[in-house]
Order: structure tokens, then C-alpha cells, then sequence
């Protein structure tokens, strides 16, 4: 995403490292799609942030959404459909993790931007 520094900085990387950069049911490209999309949702103006296509399927693109978004209001029924639509719950869960990770860095790197003096956009 975009460059950190501070405190916490080597913890954040190895934490999204784990998250994209090991083997899973889902493409490592796709899980800094999904990562990036959260991270944009929530506020995320960094380097790489982007509004154009970024290869997510409609029905997974607004699961992302709202796991960004409004992650409360995700059910059981959601999950269902994703099932259906031929997701596995592995591959669900990659998707959900990357999206949860994604928003919470976006709101990270806005709040220290807010505590920096920064203006928001």
C-alpha cells in the first residue's frame, strides 16, 4: 500500500505480507485487489489507489464492499450466495480477510494523516 514508518510499521508489513504473499486458495493478485478496493473504500488516497477496474467479479466486488464498508451487515445469506455463485469457503475467507485488512489500513493511514495536521480530501 503506501509507505509506513513508526512504531509499528515492520508489524503492519509482516501482517500483510501473511496475508498476500503466502499460498492460498486465491491468486496473491487477487488478494491485493480485494486488499486495495477495501483500502480505497475507506479512505485510502496512497500510492496505487486507483478508481478503475480491478478485476473482482460483481458479486464478490460487493461482498468486498460491504465487508469494507459496512462489515456488520454481512449474513448468512450473502455467504450463501457466494457459495452458489461457485466460491469456496476457503476461498471466501481469503476474500474476507484481505477486504477486513484492506479497510482497516485505509483507516489507519487516515487517521495518522488526521493526527498529522493533514486534510482530508
Amino acid at each position: 500500500m503506501a509507505d509506513r514508518s513508526g512504531r509499528y510499521a515492520a508489524f503492519t508489513d509482516a501482517l500483510a505480507d501473511s496475508v498476500l504473499a503466502t499460498p492460498g486458495h486465491t491468486p496473491p493478485g487477487f488478494r491485493r485487489a480485494v486488499l486495495a478496493r477495501a483500502a480505497r473504500l475507506s479512505g485510502w488516497t496512497g500510492r496505487g489507489a486507483r478508481d478503475g477496474s480491478d478485476g473482482i467479479p460483481g458479486p464478490l466486488a460487493a461482498y468486498v464492499d460491504k465487508v469494507a464498508r459496512h462489515a456488520y451487515k454481512v449474513t448468512d445469506a450473502d455467504i450463501a450466495a457466494l457459495q452458489r455463485a461457485g466460491n469456496s469457503d476457503d476461498a471466501l475467507f481469503e476474500v474476507t480477510v484481505a477486504a477486513a485488512l484492506g479497510a482497516a489500513l485505509g483507516r489507519l493511514e487516515r487517521g495518522l494523516a488526521a493526527l498529522r495536521g493533514e486534510e482530508s480530501d
